[in-house]
């Protein structure tokens, strides 16, 4: 049987307050768009920055491809946590480079990787534009074309749609599909419910750092189910006198 691209098993951090992730299930298989939906502070970013070893975890575990991040190929993963990575003093196919060659291509695939990522999210008009000068919106388009140009078998987004207008919306969900058909795992953050049901092969529902559910991304009213899943969560039990 086929590892998943991202297994998670009883992932668990805590930070002063109570905020963080308690025993994390969650599993990202090949082919699939994933998606991991939850309200603000639900815990989705830990997780991510947890799965990418960014974060250490007070338990639990965490495997790419099979193997634990400490023998993970990193190579084969793209990603975008919170903000975009770019050096501002350098341009848009620059910035790209950059990354391809860190992901460990060559010069000459480097440079049909990036041509090919500037036309996919119609970023060559800013391919010479220095990444300070950009728009927020072309910004977070530059940090998708690096997470996503050397086609990584694993791509983790954190709310990968922010900033970014409706055709950059449009632009990156085509992007997602196409790397999902290549056979990619891939694992999306967002609260925009309407948006990644039309992509998500799965939903997950995260809220106070646990695992509450999942939604059917073909359901009929899905934004009233989640709301549902949380309220649910978020009601005391009934602990009165029988």
């Amino acid at each position: 049987m086929t590892a998943p691209r991202i297994e998670v098993r009883g992932l668990t951090r805590l930070f002063r307050g109570g905020a963080g992730v308690r025993g994390i299930d969650l599993d990202v298989i090949a082919g699939e768009i994933h998606a991991l939906v939850g309200l603000n502070g639900a815990g989705k970013t830990t997780l991510m920055r947890l799965l990418l070893g960014m974060l250490r975890p007070a338990a639990g575990a965490v495997r790419i491809d099979g193997q634990p991040l400490n023998t993970a190929d990193w190579s084969n993963v793209g990603h975008l946590v919170e903000t975009p990575l770019a050096y501002g003093e350098l341009d848009g196919r620059t910035n790209l480079m950059l990354s391809a060659r860190l992901h460990g291509a060559g010069a000459d695939r480097a440079a049909r990787m990036v041509g090919d990522v500037l036309t996919e999210l119609n970023l060559t008009r800013y391919a010479a534009v220095r990444a300070r000068r950009m728009s927020l919106g072309n910004r977070q388009r530059l940090g998708l074309a690096a997470a996503l140009q050397h086609r990584p078998r694993v791509v983790v987004l954190d709310e990968p749609t922010n900033a970014l207008d409706p055709a950059g919306v449009i632009l990156l969900r085509e992007a997602l599909v196409r790397r999902a058909a290549d056979g990619a795992g891939v694992l999306v953050s967002s609260h925009h419910l309407d948006e990644v049901a039309r992509v998500a092969h799965r939903i997950t529902v995260i809220n106070a750092g646990r695992v509450i559910g999942t939604l059917d991304p073909r359901g009929v009213d899905i934004e009233r189910s989640f709301f549902a899943l949380v309220h649910a969560d978020d009601t005391p039990a009934d602990r009165s006198p029988r």
